[in-house]
C-alpha cells in the first residue's frame, strides 16, 4: 500500500534527515530571497548580482542550519564549511547560470529563480549529505 510505504519512509533516518534538510532549505531560501527581491526592488542591482549575494547569504544559513539541525555533524567547522562552501559554490555558479539564462529570454526575475532553486536543490542536498557531512 503505497501511504504505508511513504509512512514508513517518513519515519526512517533518511525521512527524518530529508524533512530536517528540506526546513533548513526553506529557511536558507527565504534568506536568499529576501537579499534577492530587497537588492532589486530597494536598491536597484543587477538581477545576478543580486541573486549571487542572496545565495551567498544562503549558503551561511544553511551551513549553520544544516550542521546542527539536519545531519548534527560535530565535524571541525572550518574543514565542514570549506567542503560545504566549495560544494555550494558550484551550486552557486549554477544558480547564477540559470537565473542569467532565463532572464535573457525574459523571463520574470522570481519565476527564473524559483526554477534555478529547483535545480540547483537536488545538487546541494547530495553535496550536503555526501561531501560536507558524510
Amino acid at each position: 500500500m503505497p501511504i504505508e510505504r511513504i509512512r514508513r519512509f517518513a519515519a526512517s533516518a533518511l525521512g527524518r534527515q530529508l524533512a530536517r534538510f528540506a526546513v533548513a532549505g526553506v529557511i536558507a531560501t527565504a534568506a536568499h530571497y529576501s537579499v534577492l527581491i530587497a537588492l532589486i526592488e530597494l536598491a536597484h542591482a543587477p538581477p545576478v548580482f543580486s541573486t549571487t549575494t542572496g545565495y551567498c547569504v544562503g549558503i551561511v544559513v544553511s551551513y549553520l542550519l544544516n550542521r546542527r539541525f539536519t545531519f548534527k555533524s560535530d565535524a571541525p567547522v572550518a574543514r565542514s564549511f570549506a567542503k560545504y562552501a566549495a560544494f555550494y559554490g558550484v551550486g552557486m555558479v549554477l544558480n547564477g547560470a540559470i537565473f542569467a539564462a532565463l532572464l535573457s529570454i525574459d523571463v520574470w526575475y522570481l519565476a527564473a529563480q524559483i526554477t534555478a532553486t529547483a535545480i540547483v536543490m537536488v545538487w546541494n542536498y547530495f553535496g550536503a549529505r555526501f561531501v560536507a557531512f558524510r
